[in-house]
């Protein structure tokens, strides 16, 4: 069974204090509500791919869904490929990419691994040095943007303690940990000026953003240098002035026998870290949010011992999909956040993908569908299964990744049938001449899965 806990309006019910005296129960009992979201539990008839195709072949063929249509709709308890349209044929992903990276983080550091923003002492007496962990959540102080992240404020706090009668003087900050080209091939020039992305840095905070707030299609405004910005807001808490804020390397920390005169170059003076991995691939799913896929792609890279570039990255996401057993060969990626358009991945890539991880056969992978959107729920699904009216018997149902490039809409997810029955699927389209009417037609096929009586 696949659980979705939703934070938000639940926990304010549950938590609120009443603000009354409780009055008579109505007479007439209240109807029973529908469940927000339907258990996964993939029993149910089997259905047959005949049955599929006459349900959803004339919608998958519905010129509104666009000129090119790339399908696979998979059977998770047989692992019967259930239908197929030009599925094993690479194609634009957009943000589906996002799946492939949020398995290969899991697989490559588990769900409990955290991120570290680490600051030490620089070479001289005063002297403090930020360092950047590629912990794109991190944030200044409290907000409602990552709740839980790693905080600014309380690193700052630790390192006044650390220092004691010693001021901070100066701050240098350190992003060695990230290295080559800040922005990947086949993005487009508007999309950090339009707040799609940041520059990806190993320092920033709120990924990148200059105020904590997300909205699905960009307006986000970034930081020109998240890192700067990252640096300079540390510097405010810590009382230094910002003309003495410099990018720099950490030092190497002196030897337990080496005489510093009492101040310690490379000593740790405090150290925050990041919710656990398993809760950042969460928020990076369900808000689809570009800047934390580029840093979490970063961290397969690291973890596999290679450098933190984007080729680096990618490389390393395929190699894992490959070493789970996966058709490696129908991905080929310039990001790990989908809006590169030189991104290519097949139907079946992304259905075996989900089929894998629904089997527990890797716990690690099993992750991923906590993050996933719920249609009508969360996240970038919140608005969808709306219109036409018959889509929305996929609210609730269905679970699932988005994404929308300018003539691009894509899904893959997961939804049960009206059988009981759990399927995967991927529906990738392009050439739609109108994006509102383009994803109402995609969500018509899932939604004709849902009501699946094949």
């Amino acid at each position: 069974m696949i659980a979705l806990v939703r934070p938000g309006p639940v926990d304010g019910w549950l938590s609120a204090e009443p603000t009354s005296a409780p009055t008579p129960a109505p007479t007439t009992p209240d109807p029973s509500p529908s469940p927000v979201l339907v258990a996964a539990t993939g029993g149910g008839p089997a259905p047959t791919s005949d049955g599929v195709t006459r349900a959803i072949d004339p919608l998958v063929k519905s010129a509104a869904l666009g000129t090119k249509v790339h399908v696979a709709v998979l059977d998770v308890a047989s692992d019967e490929v259930l239908y197929e349209r030009d599925a094993d044929t690479m194609t634009t992903p957009a943000s589906t990419t996002k799946l492939l990276t949020a398995a290969a983080v899991l697989d490559a550091r588990g769900p409990s691994y955290r991120l570290s923003t680490r600051a030490v002492a620089g070479s001289a007496p005063g002297e403090v040095v930020l360092i950047g962990g590629g912990d794109p959540t991190l944030a200044t102080t409290k907000n409602t943007l990552f709740p839980g992240a790693a905080r600014l404020d309380l690193l700052a706090a630790q390192v006044k303690k650390a220092l004691g009668a010693t001021a901070a003087t100066s701050l240098r900050y350190d992003t060695s940990l990230f290295s080559g080209p800040e922005t990947a091939k086949g993005w487009d020039s508007t999309d950090i000026s339009f707040g799609q992305v940041s520059r990806i840095q190993a320092l920033m905070v709120n990924a990148g953003r200059v105020r904590p707030i997300h909205n699905e299609f960009g307006g986000d405004p970034r930081s020109a240098n998240p890192a700067d910005a990252a640096a300079r807001a540390f510097a405010k808490l810590l009382g230094v002035p910002s003309s003495a804020v410099k990018k720099g390397k950490a030092p190497t920390a002196a030897p337990a026998s080496a005489d510093t005169g009492g101040w310690t170059p490379g000593q740790q003076l405090g150290v925050v870290q990041s919710p656990p991995m398993v809760q950042l691939t969460d928020w990076m799913l369900e808000q689809s949010d570009n800047t934390a896929a580029e840093a979490l792609g970063r961290h397969v890279a690291i973890a596999d011992g290679k450098p933190a570039t984007f080729d680096a990255a990618t490389d390393a996401i395929v190699a894992r999909m490959r070493d789970l057993g996966l058709p490696a060969d129908e991905a080929n990626l310039y990001d790990a956040s989908g809006l590169s358009r030189n991104n290519g991945i097949s139907p079946a890539m992304l259905t075996e993908l989900l089929a894998l991880a629904a089997s527990g056969q890797r716990p690690a992978l099993s992750s991923i569908f906590g993050g996933l959107p719920v249609a009508g729920w969360s996240g970038t699904m919140t608005k969808r299964f709306v219109t036409p009216q018959p889509n929305q018997v996929g609210q609730g149902v269905v679970r699932a990744k988005t994404g929308t490039l300018s003539g691009v809409n894509t899904m893959a997810g997961v939804l049960t049938t009206a059988d009981g029955r759990l399927l995967v699927f991927a529906i990738m389209a392009s050439g739609s001449a109108n994006a509102i009417t383009g994803r109402a037609a995609l969500d018509k096929v899932a939604a004709r899965l849902v009501t699946c009586g094949c």
